[in-house]
Order: C-alpha cells, then sequence, then structure tokens
C-alpha cells in the first residue's frame, strides 16, 4: 500500500486518499448482492399488508409519511445537516474527490448553500433540476412535490459517476442559521428537513469547533431527530484549526450544549477530524485525525452493507406506526359511537372527545389492550388536527375492515410486524450467497415454499 504520506512537489497540501479508496472498498470488483429476491418480498409485504390499512386510516395525513416503491428499493441515503459554513459541502466534495472539478459543490465563508443538494450516481456529470426530480416517480423523490414549487425551486440533484455512488446517495442541507424564522426561507424547511430524517440511513450532524452556537433553529433540529438517535453521528470538523487544548475544552462544551437535546443513555457517536483535501495543519495530532477518519468511513460502510436490514427494520417501524394510528383511530371511533344518542349533536359530541382524550383513556386504553410502547404514541394535539381535516364519520371501525377472501386488516399488519418481515431478515443470514434468495428459495411468488420456517 502506499506510504501514508505522499509529497507531490507540485501540490504538497494535498492529502493521501488511499485510505479512502481502502475503507469504502471502491477498488473491489465483487458481485453484488443479490437482493432483488428480497426487494420483491418487501415489496409484496408492504402492499397487501401494511399499505391497506395506512390508506384507510389515512395515516399520510398524520405523518406525511407515505412510502413509494421507489423508496423501498432506493440506496441508502446519508444526510449532512449542522450550521452553515462548518464544512459539509467540503466534506461531501472531498469524499467523492469533486475538488476542482465542475461539479465540485459551493463552499465559503458566507453561507453559501441555499439548496437541498442531491447527490447521486449518474453514467455522466450533470445536473438535476427539482422539478425533474420531483416529476420522476421512479426516484424516490416524487414525494417532495407536496412542499410547492418554491421548495423545488431549492432542491438540486448532481449525478457524478463515482463508485461510492453507486451503493449510496448523499444529501447536502442549507446551513442552519441562528435567528432565522422558518418563513423566511419561503418553504416548510423543518417539514423538508423532517422528511430527510425520516428516510436518513445516517445523519452526519457537522460541527465547526471554532464557532458553537445552538440556537434555537439548531434545538428545532434536534427536537426532530428524536427516536433517530441510532443513526446520528456528530462531526467536529476543522478540529486541526485549534490546539489540542483548545479542543478538548470544545469537546465538552459541545456535549454540554446537545445534552439537553439528546436525552438517550448512550450519547451519539462524535467524530473529531478534518474533513477536506489539504493535509493536516503541522503540530497537531494527525495520527488521530487520521484514525477518527478511517473510522467515520467504516461507519459509512456498514450502513451500505446493511442496507437490506435496514430496510426491512425501517418498514417494520412504519407498520408499527401505522398499526398504533389505527388502534387510536378505532378507538376514537368507538368511543364517538358509544357517546352518540339519538338526540345528540355528533360534532358537539366529537369535539369533547378529541379536546380531552384522557377522560375517556383513549391512549390509556390503547396501552393496556395491545402491545404497544408508551414511547411510540402519537401526540394528543396531532389528532386534533387530524381530524380537524378528517371527520371522524368518514373512518370504520377495525372490526369491519375484514373481507371473506383478504382477511382483516389487523390482524395482516400484526402478522406483518411479528412474522413476516422478521423471517424476511432472517432470510438475508443464508451465508449471504449469491443468488440464493431468489423467489424459488424465499417464496416471494403466488405459492410460497415453507415461508414461516426459520431457516
Amino acid at each position: 500500500s502506499p506510504p501514508e504520506e505522499v509529497e507531490d512537489a507540485s501540490e504538497p497540501t494535498k492529502r493521501d486518499r488511499s485510505h479512502l479508496e481502502t475503507t469504502l472498498k471502491l477498488n473491489e470488483e465483487k458481485p453484488a448482492d443479490d437482493v432483488s429476491g428480497v426487494l420483491q418480498r418487501l415489496r409484496k409485504i408492504y402492499h397487501s399488508s401494511i399499505k391497506p390499512l395506512e390508506h384507510s386510516y389515512r395515516y399520510n395525513e398524520l405523518r406525511q409519511h407515505e412510502i413509494t416503491d421507489g423508496e423501498i428499493t432506493s440506496k441508502p441515503m446519508v444526510l449532512f445537516l449542522g450550521p452553515w459554513s462548518v464544512g459539509k459541502s467540503s466534506m461531501i466534495n472531498y469524499l467523492l474527490g469533486l475538488d476542482n472539478t465542475p461539479y465540485q459543490l459551493y463552499t465559503g465563508a458566507e453561507p453559501t448553500t441555499s439548496e437541498f443538494t442531491v447527490i447521486m450516481h449518474g453514467p455522466k456529470l450533470k445536473t438535476i433540476e427539482g422539478i425533474v426530480m420531483a416529476a420522476d416517480s421512479a426516484r424516490s423523490f416524487s414525494p417532495l412535490e407536496k412542499f410547492g414549487q418554491n421548495f423545488l425551486e431549492k432542491l438540486i440533484g448532481i449525478e457524478v459517476p463515482h463508485k461510492l455512488l453507486e451503493r449510496v446517495t448523499f444529501v447536502d442541507t442549507p446551513g442552519i442559521i441562528e435567528n432565522r424564522k422558518q418563513q423566511e426561507r419561503g418553504y416548510p424547511f423543518n417539514d423538508v428537513c423532517q422528511w430527510f430524517i425520516d428516510r436518513a440511513d445516517l445523519i452526519f450532524v457537522v460541527f465547526d469547533p471554532t464557532k458553537l452556537d445552538v440556537g434555537l433553529e439548531l434545538e428545532m433540529l434536534f427536537r426532530q431527530l428524536k427516536g433517530r438517535e441510532s443513526q446520528i453521528r456528530i462531526i467536529l470538523n476543522k478540529a486541526d484549526s485549534l490546539a489540542t487544548q483548545e479542543l478538548m475544552r470544545v469537546y465538552g462544551a459541545l456535549f454540554w450544549s446537545l445534552a439537553p437535546l439528546i436525552n438517550v443513555t448512550e450519547p451519539p457517536r462524535v467524530y473529531v477530524s478534518s474533513f477536506w483535501p489539504h493535509d493536516y495543519n503541522p503540530e497537531t495530532h494527525r495520527d488521530l485525525f487520521l484514525k477518527e477518519e478511517i473510522s467515520l468511513l467504516e461507519d459509512l460502510n456498514q450502513v451500505i452493507e446493511n442496507r437490506m436490514e435496514n430496510k426491512i427494520a425501517f418498514i417494520r417501524q412504519h407498520a408499527i406506526r401505522v398499526r398504533i394510528h389505527a388502534l387510536l383511530v378505532d378507538r376514537y371511533l368507538q368511543t364517538y359511537k358509544d357517546k352518540m344518542t339519538f338526540f345528540s349533536d355528533g360534532e358537539l359530541v366529537f369535539r369533547d372527545i378529541v379536546e380531552d382524550p384522557d377522560r375517556f383513556f383513549i391512549f390509556k386504553s390503547i396501552l393496556a389492550k395491545t402491545n404497544v410502547s408508551k414511547f411510540d404514541l402519537p401526540n394528543r394535539e396531532a389528532y386534533k388536527d387530524f381530524f380537524g381535516i378528517n371527520p371522524i364519520t368518514s373512518f370504520k371501525l377495525l372490526s369491519q375492515q375484514c373481507s371473506y377472501m383478504g382477511g382483516c386488516f389487523l390482524e395482516k399488519i400484526e402478522k406483518a410486524i411479528t412474522r413476516e418481515l422478521p423471517d424476511l431478515l432472517g432470510s438475508i443470514g443464508l451465508g449471504k450467497k449469491p443468488n440464493v434468495l431468489s423467489c424459488d428459495v424465499t417464496g416471494c411468488g403466488e405459492t410460497p415454499k415453507n415461508r414461516y420456517r426459520k431457516p
């Protein structure tokens, strides 16, 4: 392997990139895992067991989260978040070697990125307008259309013929600017961030140690990251711009600021390094920074290798949320029917229930009867808004959502959560042999063979 330091007379400041190639396995010509059979089964489980309940109880209106086929088959997504001018775009340029090419992302001291930039694989370098990306239903970005024209003008796609992008997609976001109101951006910035957060396999939150400022917009962002803690990695970038003692102080201060925002027992992994093509400043801990960089690259590689496991887990988590939502709407409806008499004004009766669901034990009864974790229960306020748009009388009880041929919606989603999806996860570990996950083995066709027997 090449030495760690390559001295080039013409450009002495550039850093050696060989560790990028080896850690991310960019030069390996290995056969891609045959995941098409697994994806086919995953799509089938989603369409037959989860989607009917999702549609029937309009889950999309509650969470703004409809899963498209493009999303089921999409590559893992890595999201870069953080204040402006912390080096998010420089980091992407560095990972992909885009520096000094026509397609490097703009970088600079001022807030440069005002767009959401999606960097994906393509046969040749080209830029795609957001409007075109959203119109293409084969891509996983078509649901972004709902955020309106103003947003689509702030969405841009860049296709790059790079080995890493064959396996992963990067998303660069506009820097968070403190004391800036969401309205000034001209589109629902927080909602758009939430859309990407919900779908990201890895979330890099990048900070600059020389200007550590945890303000309102960042607090809001961390509130949106709740429940996604295992995907978050915190990056203290530009670490070679500070002396060691100063860097340790900043590291402590960062944790102090973030502790109230991230209430988990396991703190997120923090990487301290300098992610750009120039060599580390002399007199700094270059060995440490290089090790940190390599472990971040290994982290990224792990997400790529576990792509199918993550996809199945994501669909299962989605199914759990859909099931809880259906149980809650069913409970609201049952309570409403119980309280209605011949002389009641339906509107008033239901307003009582929506205003104070606890008086009618709506949320408590869900916890008591079903294996639902209290941490998965949605917000009560969300249901006020939900029923404001969707009248209670437009829903049917769960007990009526059955058909002779198709079975009951609730039973089907429960079977998917407890058996089908875990079995699919088990089938991936069949020694990871190529082509073993064909439909003959996994039974994703119409006549399943031993679908529920553990391998």
